[in-house]
């Protein structure tokens, strides 16, 4: 079954369009005191420590993901924390204006040190804040998306550290690993709201840098970033559902998942389009495992939307909390970031959930438009 609405609206539930970013503590371009005030806030200050004034291009595109997801996630908590703070309908929440508060500081301050960093180095691009949307209409969605999001930075975040290595600038390298840590300590309050486990497995998920920078696609309000996006030296893939949600969430078993896609507009795919799909897979990548390709079948098209179903190894690969998977021309992969290479569509976002299994489901926007 084909779901054209639910792709171009990546299965948004209660569209909201977000301010860019929230202003009334200075934010993104506070003076001395106003930091002062939002070091406070946070519970800690922006590192002092001298930082690289040359960065080579994969540290360079690095910084500008980090900058880019860092600005969406101060909007979104910003968001989050309005919608407790007014009483929206589903947002209310004892005690938790603060804790909330807290979270977007600290994300203003990650944007701040990853913009910072590209200054320091005279970087051509600087991102700044786009408009965004947010597929949210109660707490638990909201809390839901967010450690969602949270585990695909995470898993990013490896990869940016392992360029920094190769380019040889270890001061990110430590910077970026208190990164990784806070970040992993905000998943475990999620986590221990949505009633799971805090730590979600002993090794988390890898995800590639150009993996990262598509998901992020579905909370951008088209057309709305002061910038080209092709700025930041990364593919944008097409985004690919799972179950007909972009974000799937799954009981730990297995079973037999569908996927669509629209590679009508794919260069890449388009000696694919009409075929059988016996030269294409779906390629899984869980926690530090090697990427895992399985045949597809029931390979259906509509134009150049494509859909077909593949199975999903949970027990034999112990794919606990989150997955992720993309339509490959190749099989064989050694790393996580190799699987790029081979993307046509992806990632599809997977959670496998024991607790609570909220999800964005594409029937949700049937009456919506994209914008």
């Amino acid at each position: 079954m084909f779901a054209t609405k639910s792709i171009c609206l990546l299965g948004l539930l209660g569209l909201v369009t977000g301010a860019a970013v929230p202003n009334n503590d200075g934010f993104p371009m506070p003076n001395k005191d106003q930091q002062v005030t939002l070091a406070k806030q946070a519970g800690g200050k922006l590192p002092n420590v001298a930082l690289p004034k040359k960065l080579g291009s994969g540290s360079t595109t690095a910084f500008q993901l980090i900058a880019f997801n860092e600005l969406f996630e101060t909007a979104y908590f910003d968001s989050l924390l309005q919608n407790i703070t007014n009483g929206v309908q589903g947002y209310e929440a004892d005690n938790k204006e603060e804790l909330i508060k807290i979270f977007s500081t600290q994300e203003e301050l990650h944007a701040l040190a990853a913009q910072t960093a590209l200054m320091a180095a005279n970087a051509s691009f600087v991102p700044s804040a786009c408009k965004y949307m947010f597929p949210t209409t109660n707490l638990t969605q909201a809390v839901n998306i967010a450690e969602t999001f949270t585990a695909v930075v995470l898993g990013a975040l490896q990869g940016a550290n392992v360029l920094f290595a190769k380019e040889n600038v270890p001061v990110p390298i430590q910077l970026i690993s208190s990164v990784i840590g806070q970040e992993g300590e905000q998943n475990g309050y999620y986590r221990t709201v949505l009633k799971e486990v805090p730590s979600e497995s002993p090794f988390l998920t890898a995800v590639p840098a150009a993996f990262a920078f598509s998901a992020l696609q579905m909370f951008i309000v088209p057309g709305s970033c002061p910038y080209p996006l092709s700025n930041i030296d990364l593919p944008i893939f097409p985004p690919m559902m799972v179950n007909g949600q972009a974000v799937a969430a799954l009981e730990a078993k297995d079973q037999k998942l569908s996927f669509s896609a629209d590679l009508g507009k794919s260069e890449q795919a388009k000696k694919y389009v009409g075929g059988n799909g016996k030269d294409l897979f779906l390629t899984y990548t869980t926690g530090q495992q090697k990427p895992i390709s399985l045949e597809i079948s029931n390979v259906k098209w509509e134009s150049g939307m494509i859909s077909f179903d593949a199975d999903f190894p949970v027990s034999e690969n112990v794919m606990n909390g989150f997955s992720h998977a993309a339509l490959t021309t190749g099989n064989v992969f050694e790393l996580a970031d190799d699987v790029t290479n081979s993307t046509l569509a992806g990632p599809g976002i997977i959670q496998v959930r024991d607790g609570v299994t909220t999800s964005m489901d594409s029937r949700a926007v049937e009456a919506s438009e994209c914008i």
